[in-house]
């Protein structure tokens, strides 16, 4: 057993890493200098170390202006398994890593945000902390380009260590007045409150001449053609491909934003210093100051933006009117998810919300999966579905997500694979048994099936640890398709009973889902995922023939790193052009696939460089902080909009002048 606080002191550097000789820029730091990616830094100590530990910490900076993802492992000895977590820290800010030990148990994907300390993420492995002898930091994605960052002694802990509330900012301020990078300079850099202002009036003397392409109809729908009218928006299958169908009968393919909200949410706890003005909370500037549920605080420089244009009470109507319109500006005919729907309800703009998920009477039994089986989850389901009564008459209303990318979608494990490590008896555990006793009736069978030790009663109570055969592995996916089967069914069910009319979106997949889960999602009328990818994908084809429905991608984006943001987003290519070209590209292919009804991008505003809640800090916007718009996204977005029903009929080729696909920088 160790004695804790134990420092760990890296045994070795390796993939070409190098400390170097200059004192590091906060005591008991070192600089290190890496040229590729993988390069890292090796620590190693006596097995069962971390075994009473509560916490792995250290201090970290990096330099430069471009994001760079770390990975820290934990690996057990001889075993060759290994717990991931990735992270990220804010460029020219001291950060501190506060890792929970607990995130080896795998029941969370991601940990919250702290100051510079970014979006960390829980992957591979469920290890065992006391087989544990080796630790690994390494850079697992960068731009290309080498790597500078200055890393501190890094502890293990029994006591939470303290927040780091007065980081070390090298450079001063991250972010001027209007919220943009303060360590970033590039060409369209805003330089004054005046241009801010007179942008904006701009834009809204302009706004009531804003209008869709010419063939769009009244819901933005295709105007040339007519099938029956239902009053609300449908799906259809004209015998060669799949359309939605707006409320008037005309085919109706979804372009659609997400996030049409006036948020770009600098979160600031502890960063108060990185911000070179913050708004006073007073009645004028209180609307850009933002707390979320969990109590993080964040400046909303947009709303500040355009609080300083229209003043406090005008402000946001102001808002509203210009993002329509420069949504028709640009021929998106869908306000899509996290968006702030009821200025699409108003102005009857074609427009999907999402349902919140809350289990009041439902325990989670494995990261956000649900105890499906338990008594209360009936009524919990009844209650999520009630939600839609708000919008049930609604013709503008194209339907509803149930949720988004569940974080036990994210495991290497299944629901429940995870739910008999993490929770010791459940409801979903009993049921669970029952199902394997039909299949292999006494514990000798089970045991023999699963080629390890097993029982039935050990199935109903009590976490189970180190890892499942393949054979069980293969029970447990099926039992999985059971639960998910369950869940989304009494979820769909509820929602049918309180809006008959509007279109079940399904729940946003990450990607592609597995076998085994697709198995329990026949319930949707649209089944959507998310899709980061060049193209949607082509195997997403399966799902609609297997289904007899069309798919529907709720989520994807390409950013540049040529706008002042530290990170392109998800989607990576080498300029603002590029990312017009990479959006026709994307559009235009999935609008000619027999099978796809729409595409909704990923989102209207760029994210703070200071990071959202949760760190992100990317340039997948129309528009900057400064409600800037990006000009060649726009034009080649209005393009592909005034194709688009043609292109979808096979009337026309698809765009096919694709950009250079750079890497990934985050996922």
């Amino acid at each position: 057993m160790a004695d804790l606080p134990m420092t760990l002191e890296p045994a070795s550097l390796f993939g070409g890493l190098v400390r170097e000789a200059l004192p590091g820029p906060f005591p008991g730091s070192a600089w290190y200098t890496g040229s590729a990616e993988g390069a890292g830094l090796l620590y190693t100590f006596p097995q069962g170390s971390l075994r009473d530990a509560g916490w792995v910490t250290g201090d970290f900076l990096v330099d430069g202006t471009r994001l760079v993802v770390f990975l820290l492992t934990l690996e057990e000895a001889g075993k060759g398994r290994t717990f991931r977590l990735q992270y990220s820290g804010l460029n020219q800010c001291q950060a501190r890593i506060r890792m929970p030990l607990e995130a080896v148990n795998q029941n969370r994907w991601r940990f919250e945000r702290e100051g510079a300390w970014l979006k960390p993420m829980c992957g591979g492995d469920r290890v065992d902390l006391g087989l544990v002898d080796r630790m690994t930091i390494r850079t697992l994605r960068t731009d290309g380009l080498p790597v500078r960052f200055a890393l501190g002694p890094m502890a293990a802990t029994g006591e939470e260590p303290q927040r780091l509330i007065a980081p070390l900012l090298p450079k001063g301020p991250l972010l001027d007045e209007f919220g943009q990078s303060a360590i970033h300079d590039w060409p369209g850099k805003t330089r004054s409150r005046k241009e801010v202002t007179d942008r904006i009036w701009a834009q809204h003397e302009a706004a009531p001449e804003r209008s869709w392409p010419g063939d769009f109809g009244r819901w933005g729908g295709w105007a040339s053609r007519r099938w029956e009218a239902s009053g609300f928006f449908r799906t259809h299958h004209d015998g060669e491909r799949w359309w939605l169908v707006d409320p008037d009968g005309h085919p109706f393919w979804s372009a659609g934003m997400d996030c049409v909200a006036p948020n770009i949410d600098a979160a600031c706890d502890g960063l108060g210093s990185a911000l070179a003005w913050m708004p006073d909370v007073t009645e004028r500037f209180g609307d850009a100051m933002h707390r979320s549920g969990g109590g993080a605080t964040a400046v909303n420089y947009l709303a500040a933006n355009f609080i300083h244009v229209f003043g406090a009470e005008r402000w946001r109507g102001e808002w509203g009117a210009i993002a329509l319109a420069e949504l028709r500006r640009t021929g998106f005919n869908t306000v899509a998810n996290w968006s702030d729907w009821r200025i699409a309800r108003a102005a009857g703009f074609p427009y999907v919300r999402p349902l919140a998920l809350r289990f009041e009477r439902t325990p989670m039994i494995y990261r956000d999966f649900p105890d499906v089986f338990h008594p209360g989850f009936e009524k919990d389901a009844a209650e999520f579905g009630a939600q839609l009564g708000e919008t049930a008459a609604d013709k503008s209303f194209i339907g509803y997500f149930m949720m988004n990318e569940p974080t036990w979608g994210f495991a290497d494990e299944t629901p429940a694979e995870g739910m008999l490590a993490t929770t010791a008896e459940c409801r979903t555990r009993c049921e669970l048994a029952a199902w394997l006793r039909k299949k292999h009736a006494t514990d000798e069978a089970l045991a023999a099936a699963w080629q390890m030790p097993a029982t039935l009663a050990r199935i109903e109570k009590g976490c189970w640890t180190g890892p499942f055969t393949a054979r069980a592995r293969t029970d447990l996916e099926g039992f999985s398709a059971v639960m998910v089967g369950r869940f989304f069914g009494a979820l769909s069910a509820a929602c049918r009973q309180a809006d008959p009319h509007h279109l079940n979106l399904g729940i946003r997949y990450y990607t592609v889902p597995p076998a085994w889960a697709v198995e329990g999602m026949k319930c949707f009328d649209v089944f959507s995922v998310n899709g980061y990818d060049e193209r949607v994908r082509p195997e997403l084809a399966r799902i609609a023939e297997m289904f007899r429905q069309p798919v529907l991608v709720g989520e994807w984006h390409f950013g540049s790193l040529d706008a002042g943001l530290p990170a392109s987003g998800i989607g990576h290519v080498a300029t603002q052009a590029d990312r017009g070209r990479a959006y026709r590209a994307y559009v235009e292919d999935a609008a000619a696939k027999p099978w796809c009804v729409g595409v909704h991008w990923f989102t209207l505003y760029d994210e703070s460089a200071l990071g959202r809640s949760d760190g992100e800090n990317w340039n997948i916007g129309f528009y900057d902080t400064c409600q800037k718009p990006y000009e060649p996204l726009a034009e080649a977005a209005r393009a592909t909009h005034e194709r688009l029903y043609r292109v979808a009929a096979g009337e026309i080729e698809p765009f096919a002048d694709v950009p250079r696909y750079l890497p990934k920088l985050f996922l």
